[in-house]
């Protein structure tokens, strides 16, 4: 590894987990509420009635959450609600059966949810919590609170998909009684409103279609760099609130966000590697941290292939995933950095990453469920093994290979893995033992605390050598060799 990287790791002690960010609590909290303030004006006035009800999947933040601020904006009261759907959190993945959601990415969402409440009431609201379907729990909420919309994050991929149309379905059987001061109407039936929110560009200021997505990055990121423009955050009023005033009883109150005994989940803290904090302010910390405290970000385009400790990269992803963090505001702060200390190739790939991060997510919108299927979107036919032993080799870290198993020991222990050790055991997976890329790609599903369908799915397709624009070679012996230094979890 380069000198950089060796000196940007220089917080990882071996044997010792490190917390990601390693900020204290209350220089944590001063973070956050600088960037609220930041984020805040008092000229915003609501002109809406009734009462909305936000629904949060995988946008768990308060910061440039356009679906909350469209709700405020629309009503008199919000209500914020998550569901616990046991699809989801107790469930498991499609083909090969492992656990839909890992302790880890449980705990990590827990914590990514308590946060959301504190920043909540923090704003004069809070966070409703309930176990159960979306579909079913949505319309029973709204019409308990006579919500006349519901609002919530636009998702891209065939089970979130579903839960949408399900839920938008429930909402069309029940009638409510739209109030407010304007009066008392009648409405047919809530509405769910689905907002934009999860890349950096928005969909709607692409200079293409979805459909017409060039299949080739480079050609999308340079039209998008020439022809589009980031949107700026999205502005908070000084309050949130209310919540509604009545309603709420008849639910059953504001629910308990859940424990990982009740999920029926367990985990063993490890000591080795990184631990990642869950949770919006986290998020906003970790910003802080590796941009302004450390002034990493200048140095990142020469680290980024490191793998060890934390800081030879940004590790926005976990909080990216879950929502907690939003792409603009990475964005904004990186060009705040640029103008406040340097601009170089290191700042400038942060946001080239991010539009990778963004294409996959329209890349999931225009192929469907073809990433998920084994011939990929080019559908192309191949014979591939599902050997167990060989697959469990792999997926314990017994494979023999010292830096393959060390990757994914570490996989294990943290629920994170860089970004060469990604491509390192995806290409000996697929590559050297032939076994079928979804099984690796339904592990990390289970492992990552940064999974999100689009990104895992489309980078394990792209693995797996589906795509023209990577073909892939059997490089996992170049990176072995390249990559001598001993991990810490050999």
């Amino acid at each position: 590894m380069s000198a950089a990287a060796s000196s940007s790791s220089s917080r990882q002690v071996r044997g010792a987990a490190v917390p990601v960010p390693s900020l204290s609590a209350d220089e944590t909290g001063a973070v956050a509420d600088e960037a609220f303030q930041r984020h805040t004006s008092p000229s915003l006035r609501r002109g809406g009635a009734g009462v909305a009800v936000v629904w949060f999947r995988n946008d768990l933040r308060v910061l440039d959450n356009e679906a909350l601020v469209r709700a405020w904006a629309a009503s008199e009261a919000v209500l914020p609600v998550f569901c616990v759907d046991p699809r989801v959190f107790q469930g498991s993945t499609h083909y090969f059966g492992f656990p839909k959601t890992g302790a880890l990415r449980a705990q990590f969402l827990i914590e990514c949810l308590g946060d959301l409440k504190y920043n909540l009431k923090k704003k004069g609201l809070d966070l409703l919590v309930r176990t159960g379907k979306p579909e079913e729990i949505l319309p029973s909420i709204a019409k308990a609170v006579s919500a006349h919309t519901v609002y919530a994050q636009k998702e891209t991929c065939s089970e979130e998909l579903l839960v949408e149309c399900l839920v938008s379905k429930g909402l069309e059987q029940i009638q409510i009684t739209q109030g407010g001061t304007s009066g008392q109407k009648k409405s047919p039936n809530p509405k769910l409103q689905l907002i934009w929110g999860a890349t950096m560009y928005h969909i709607d200021d692409l200079p293409f279609t979805v459909n017409n997505l060039p299949d080739v990055y480079t050609q999308f990121r340079k039209a998008v760099e020439s022809k589009s423009s980031v949107r700026n955050c999205s502005k908070l009023p000084p309050s949130l609130g209310p919540p509604p005033s009545s309603g709420l009883d008849e639910i059953g109150g504001w629910g308990a966000i859940p424990t990982l005994e009740s999920l029926g989940l367990s985990v063993t803290k490890s000591e080795k590697g990184m631990h990642f904090k869950g949770g919006e302010n986290a998020a906003l910390g970790r910003i802080h941290e590796y941009f302004w405290k450390t002034d990493q970000l200048k140095v990142y385009k020469e680290t980024r292939n490191g793998m060890l400790g934390p800081d030879y990269s940004t590790k926005f992803s976990p909080w990216l995933a879950s929502g907690s963090l939003s792409p603009r505001y990475i964005f904004e702060e990186v060009k705040r950095y640029e103008k406040q200390r340097v601009a170089n190739d290191s700042t400038y790939w942060v946001l080239f990453e991010l539009i990778w991060r963004d294409y996959f997510r329209f890349l999931s919108a225009k192929y469907g469920n073809s990433i998920f299927h084994l011939g990929g979107p080019r559908k192309v036919v191949s014979k591939w093994s599902q050997d167990q032993a060989l697959f469990e080799s792999w997926r314990d870290g017994r494979t023999g290979y010292p830096l393959i198993d060390a990757n994914m020991r570490e996989l294990s222990a943290t629920g994170f893995i860089s970004n060469r050790g990604r491509q390192i055991v995806c290409s000996f997976l697929v590559r050297d033992m032939g076994i079928d890329w979804r099984m690796g790609a339904e592990w990390f599903e289970t492992c990552l605390l940064d999974y999100d369908p689009s990104s895992n799915y489309g980078n394990w397709t792209y693995g797996a050598g589906w795509s023209s624009l990577l073909q892939v070679p059997n490089i996992t012996k170049i990176w072995i060799e390249q990559y001598k230094q001993r991990n810490i979890f050999y």
